[in-house]
């Protein structure tokens, strides 16, 4: 089976977003430029690392350049993306490996996501992703490759912080997701919760 490879060198629109109810939503990486629209399937975890991980490497160029990089501090206002994801909403592929990087002669960062191998196949030996390669095409998985702007990263990174905490709340004692019909939590001993 042939390879696909999403890339969007420019894109107009990139997005964390979800399908569903707190407690069974599915999350994806949605990009879209004048060509076409991509969706992969990632984990609220992998949102959330991802968020966090952009928002440091760029504060990290910052340090480095001692601020002469092209990169807000924060997510500019005007920034701000609201709006839920395009549709169709099409799978392309469950996400199995994530990797960020920073092309300093463009000034861009790189979010390049790689589809989860199937246990039991060549391609997954030991039951781990292996190390992506130089370069992505080159992985023989499907690639979602996607490269932003200083300010398209902040702003990108402040939706799927916001996203992220957008879920069930946690319990203050155990940090598992609370659900509306009640809590049974491991550190109550199982005791259900009342309010």
């Amino acid at each position: 089976m042939a390879v696909q490879v999403f890339r969007f060198d420019s894109p107009d629109r990139f997005v964390a977003g979800t399908v569903g109810e707190p407690g069974e939503r599915t999350f994806f990486l949605q990009a879209r430029d004048e060509h076409q629209l991509a969706s992969v399937v990632v984990e609220k975890e992998q949102v959330a690392v991802l968020a966090e991980r952009v928002d440091a490497m760029l504060d990290e160029i910052l340090r480095r350049t001692d601020g002469q990089a092209a990169i807000p501090a924060t997510a500019p206002e005007d920034a701000d993306d609201l709006a839920p994801l395009e549709q169709p909403i099409v799978e392309e592929f469950r996400v199995g490996t994530l990797t960020l990087a920073w092309e300093g002669e463009i000034e861009r960062v790189v979010i390049t996501a790689y589809a989860a191998t199937e246990p039991g196949t060549d391609d997954d030996d030991d039951g781990e992703d292996d190390e992506p390669p130089e370069n992505p095409e080159d992985s023989g998985r499907d690639v979602f490759l996607v490269k932003l702007t200083g300010a398209e990263a902040r702003a990108f990174a402040k939706r799927a912080h916001a996203l992220v905490a957008a879920g069930r709340p946690p319990c203050p004692l155990c940090g598992l997701a609370l659900e509306p019909e009640g809590h049974v939590c491991p550190r109550q001993n199982g005791y259900r919760r009342r309010d």
